[in-house]
């Protein structure tokens, strides 16, 4: 035998689209309200109406009682369906409305009553608080069917209870009242509910353009996988809001800006500090691969707002790029300072070759002695005022650049820098971007030249940079050192403006400062005071090593 299926469960099947469960949520909620509103309100309702028929045959009874003549004709006539008793009480009865009139003596015997024969028997319920003086007000049933009762003590001219009278609402009168009622309520309540409807359908009609048609899971699995991208794409990401708030970083943006999980919901310039990357950040500066330093790192940054007032900035760590296109341009530089060297030096061999064909071996000797000499007493001059090797070997080769270039490249006769320097690869990408400043500015023009200065006062170095060329104006003399401007033409492989910034951010990293000035034959002539450069004279200069692993991966940058 098969065995036997498993019983299938009823499932309710809810729309997948967030809009459309939003407005079912609202449409069953604006319906559950106006049933509770309504239930709420016929609940006291039938009370009232059941209280106001009440007191309606209470205040009958008592005018009726009020009236003298029926105490003395209750006294002096019997209780008969034509006695004046039972005339006056069909009157008032026909007046007011009312079910039933019944005026009954002491003993409970009716001498009224809409139905004749029922005069002179004892009335159906118990009269006893009437008699006793009480008023009465309750629904009860009667020969009459189920009324609405008021009864209040008759009383002679004395004041002596000499009966009471008891009048009657018929109930069915007070349901159809409320009967009544309930086709207007139920109208209130189906159009309050049509306006909620109206609304929910509104309401759901703006998210569903705000979630882009969306359902709930699509929503979900969207957030998933933006976290999932956040925090592993190599690319920092930063939000902002409408006010220029961060709202959300993932983990390259901390890292590349340094700042941590306290910087969300502060401003641009509170949790970065006034710069150019908080203008980049902030919109305040335009444009695409824009260029900006923040620490030791060369960044680029893109911005796209968004469509609530906010924006999406972008970040890319571009320091070892930027390496790389500098180390590009040294090798380009030393290839053609090769080529110029090889084509001077088979000058140089034509020439001697043709002074020895000529048996002119002592010009020979002389030639080769002088150009052997001036190279060798290039280097020794820089070596006996320059100690530190590194920076000793840098202005040798720029010498030879230099010389390529027809630029006289030079020391100061007040050099003099000791073999003590902290950071010698930081002073050596200082003075490279400056010397290669220089020579872009110079090359070219007659007479060009470019003299070095470094010296030293305690444990303090400072650099001067003089050149020839034509000048900084000085109206740009600060802004040469922000990222990203420069005046020469980018190459293909890399930004323009950063080496100068640098010049600043590594001079002030170690407490000094660069500057730019006008120098004294014309051109410009860069200082840089570095107050913590040197060690002290007592100490091995090795034995202390401050500089940042990045402050050298940046190189000589062409940025004027």
């Amino acid at each position: 035998m098969s065995p036997t299926p498993p019983a299938r469960r009823l499932r309710l099947h809810l729309p997948r689209r967030m809009f459309a469960q939003v407005l079912l949520m609202q449409v069953a909620i604006a319906a559950g309200v106006a049933v509770l509103a309504t239930g709420l309100f016929l609940a006291p309702l039938s009370d009232q109406l059941d209280d106001q028929a009440m007191r309606r045959a209470l205040s009958i009874a008592q005018t009726t009682a009020a009236q003298p003549q029926i105490a003395e004709d209750l006294a002096d006539t019997p209780a008969t369906a034509g006695g004046p008793v039972q005339r006056e009480a069909e009157r008032i009865r026909s007046a007011t409305k009312a079910e039933y009139i019944v005026v009954m003596d002491r003993r409970g015997v009716r001498w009224s009553h809409p139905t004749p024969s029922e005069i002179g028997r004892l009335v159906s319920t118990d009269p006893g608080q009437a008699l006793a003086g009480h008023d009465v007000m309750q629904i009860d049933s009667g020969t009459l069917g189920r009324t609405a009762r008021g009864k209040v003590p008759l009383r002679d001219g004395d004041g002596k209870i000499v009966g009471a009278v008891s009048v009657g609402i018929a109930y069915d009168s007070v349901r159809a009242r409320l009967l009544h009622a309930i086709p207007g309520l139920f109208a209130y309540a189906g159009g309050a509910l049509a306006v909620g409807a109206l609304a929910a359908w509104l309401i759901s009609r703006r998210v569903q353009r705000q979630t882009r048609d969306l359902a709930f899971s699509d929503i979900s699995a969207l957030l998933a996988e933006r976290e999932a991208m956040l925090h592993g794409i190599r690319e920092g990401v930063v939000a902002l809001d409408r006010a220029g708030r961060i709202r959300l970083l993932n983990d390259e943006a901390r890292r590349l800006l340094g700042i941590g999980d306290e910087a969300v919901g502060r401003s641009l310039d509170e949790a970065l500090g006034e710069g150019r990357t908080a203008d980049v950040l902030a919109g305040r500066v335009t444009g695409t691969d824009l260029l900006t330093v923040r620490g030791q790192r060369v960044l680029v940054a893109n911005r796209m707002p968004t469509d609530d007032g906010g924006a999406v900035a972008t970040l890319r760590d571009r320091t070892e790029l930027e390496q790389l296109g500098r180390e590009l341009d040294s090798t380009r530089g030393l290839i053609d300072a090769l080529r110029a060297q090889d084509h001077e030096h088979a000058n140089r061999m034509h020439t001697v070759l043709g002074l020895l064909e000529l048996e002119m071996y002592d010009d020979a000797v002389e030639f080769v002695g002088e150009v052997v000499g001036d190279h060798r007493a290039t280097a020794e001059q820089v070596a006996e005022k320059i100690q530190d090797p590194l920076l000793a070997a840098l202005l040798v080769g720029k010498a030879t650049v230099a010389a390529e270039r027809g630029v006289a490249l030079s020391l100061a006769d007040r050099t003099g820098l000791p073999d003590r320097l902290i950071d010698p690869r930081g002073l050596v990408t200082i003075v490279g971007n400056l010397v290669d400043n220089a020579l872009d500015a110079t090359a070219g023009t007659p007479l060009a030249r470019v003299e070095v200065e470094l010296q030293a006062e305690g444990r303090t170095a400072t650099l001067r940079v003089r050149d020839t060329g034509p000048g900084i104006p000085e109206e740009q003399r600060e802004l040469i050192f922000t990222e990203g401007w420069s005046t020469k033409q980018r190459p293909a492989h890399r930004e323009r403006g950063i080496g100068l910034p640098l010049v600043r951010r590594l001079a002030e990293r170690q407490g000094g400062s660069a500057t730019v000035g006008e120098a004294a034959g014309g051109g410009a002539e860069f200082t840089v005071v570095l107050p913590e450069a040197l060690a002290e004279a007592d100490l091995e200069p090795a034995l202390t090593v401050l500089s940042d692993p990045h402050a050298h991966t940046v190189a000589e940058e062409e940025s004027r």
